[in-house]
């Protein structure tokens, strides 16, 4: 069984629209402290489908992103760490939609510049991933233009 993985409960209206029928879910909170402690005792080859919002520096507001590979936001430091690459989507209904893919890049805050374009910027990804679960796929819906003020008013919007 997959389980779902959303940082709040806004995001719920997500996974009805996009994996519609999924039960299993859970909220882990925002950011990584949140998700290591929500996901600390989950076997670690569990499929997870990580659904949620995220900004985009050119994306429009409303692109369904299926995630290929997730890696930390630090733009003004370079150094050697993985990339992890995510699983496709296994989900017709999801498929049907035809997502654009692209890299998520996740953040210990909310990101409200970069230079990174064709992007995605969250703030579990990375951490979801980094705690060794094989069996990862994301879906991210960008609500923003890294803008903060239009993140909650998409976030709390109906679809």
């Amino acid at each position: 069984m997959r389980t779902i993985l959303i940082a709040e409960d806004s995001e719920r209206k997500l996974v009805e629209e996009y994996l519609p029928g999924e039960t299993n879910i859970i909220v882990t909170g925002v950011g990584a402290l949140n998700v290591m402690h929500a996901l600390r005792d989950l076997p670690r080859d569990t499929e997870l489908i990580n659904i949620g919002y995220a900004g985009s520096a050119n994306f429009a507001i409303g692109t369904v992103v299926e995630v290929t590979e997730v890696r930390l936001h630090h733009p003004s430091l370079k150094y050697d760490e993985p990339v992890l690459a995510l699983r496709p989507v296994d989900d017709l209904f999801f498929r049907a939609l035809n997502p654009q893919q692209a890299v998520c890049y996740s953040n210990t805050d909310f990101v409200l510049a970069s230079p990174y374009k064709d992007c995605v910027f969250d703030m579990e990804l990375a951490y979801i991933c980094g705690m060794g679960f094989t069996d990862v796929s994301a879906i991210k819906y960008v609500s923003d233009n890294l803008s903060l003020h239009t993140y909650r008013e998409v976030s709390n919007s109906q679809l």
